[in-house]
């Protein structure tokens, strides 16, 4: 795939999260890893109505080559890429039900979602939380990089999901899917759920060569 089919990529899907509230004003962000650098979407800006013209092209080093000034976020980013060598996109968003997930008292920050579906188990697995830090700062680098060596995706606290895979579509079907496990979790409230047992969890690894 050509830069210029992954900018059209970015595009595109940032502005179908952003149509279908998964984000909102200028909040989230997403970042492309290529071979000598990344793409990135700029900071500021609206999902919905980006320019790929205008998203931030950084080198290796993360030092910005054109486009607009890039996201605050990027130390985020980079700790995720450097925790999965494998994954070439990450996705943060402000979801909704997800980010109250991550600003519940309650919320257990070893699995902050239940296993309720078998795609939760299949797209994400244990999604931990990692503690709050100003957006932007560089605390945050070591928890996600702890947390994404063995997690794909996480919560931070008091702010919403980052999700990496490895392509960009893989990494948004994924921040989709986060949304649409936290909502029926925060829907239910006090009332118990049935959830997928170990057994059931174990055979989709065994049978989809998920996670070890």
């Amino acid at each position: 795939m050509t830069e210029d089919q992954l900018r059209a990529d970015i595009v595109r899907f940032a502005k179908s999260l952003f149509d279908r509230s998964y984000t909102a004003g200028s909040s989230g962000n997403i970042s492309v890893k290529l071979e000598d650098g990344f793409i990135v979407t700029p900071t500021n800006a609206c999902m919905g109505f980006l320019d790929p013209d205008c998203l931030t092209r950084l080198d290796k080093t993360g030092t910005p080559l054109s486009g607009d000034k890039p996201t605050k976020e990027l130390p985020l980013h980079f700790a995720m890429y450097k925790a999965r060598p494998t994954a070439r996109a990450v996705v943060h968003l402000h979801s909704t039900y997800a980010t109250l997930l991550s600003c519940l008292e309650g919320t257990d920050p070893g699995r902050t979602l239940a296993p309720i579906t078998p795609y939760a188990v299949m797209r994400l697995g244990d999604v931990p939380m990692v503690p709050y830090t100003r957006p932007g700062a560089d605390t945050e680098i070591p928890h996600i990089e702890k947390a994404e060596e063995e997690h794909p995706a996480v919560l931070i606290g008091n702010h919403g999901p980052e999700v990496s895979a490895d392509s960009l579509e893989k990494a948004v079907f994924a921040s989709e899917e986060l949304k649409d496990t936290a909502k029926p979790i925060v829907l239910a409230g006090d009332r118990p759920v049935r959830l997928l047992d170990q057994d059931d969890i174990d055979e989709l690894n065994a049978t989809f060569r998920l996670r070890g």
